[in-house]
């Protein structure tokens, strides 16, 4: 990967306005492909392989589990916080539920 379109640089308690972030820069984005989680930083990547970071949050942090429900990652919140032993944990992005998913037959 080259470098990133936009960068972040989050702070405790800083939530609302990585929120903010992320809504402002996925509109320069393809359709998101993937996520990859550090221990210290996010990367939000489309399907040109172009991507955006978020530095200063990573999979350790529980503030990383509202930003990655922003953007529809496939994870489980239970378990995003285990450590592991290899360099990032990568996710599915932009997960959809199907059309008529919630309606009773």
């Amino acid at each position: 990967m080259t470098t990133p379109l936009a960068t972040y640089d989050y702070t405790a308690g800083g939530l609302e306005a990585a929120l903010e972030f992320l809504k402002r820069t996925r509109s320069e984005l393809r359709t998101l492909c993937k996520v990859r989680v550090w221990k210290d930083h996010v990367h939000v990547i489309d399907v040109n392989h172009d991507f955006f970071e978020l530095r200063g949050i990573g999979y350790r942090d529980a503030d990383v589990i509202p930003l990655l429900q922003n953007i529809n990652v496939a994870f489980n919140p239970e378990t995003i916080r285990n450590e592991v032993d290899v360099e990032f944990k990568e996710f599915g992005a932009g997960n959809r539920y199907p059309w008529a998913y919630d309606r009773v037959m």
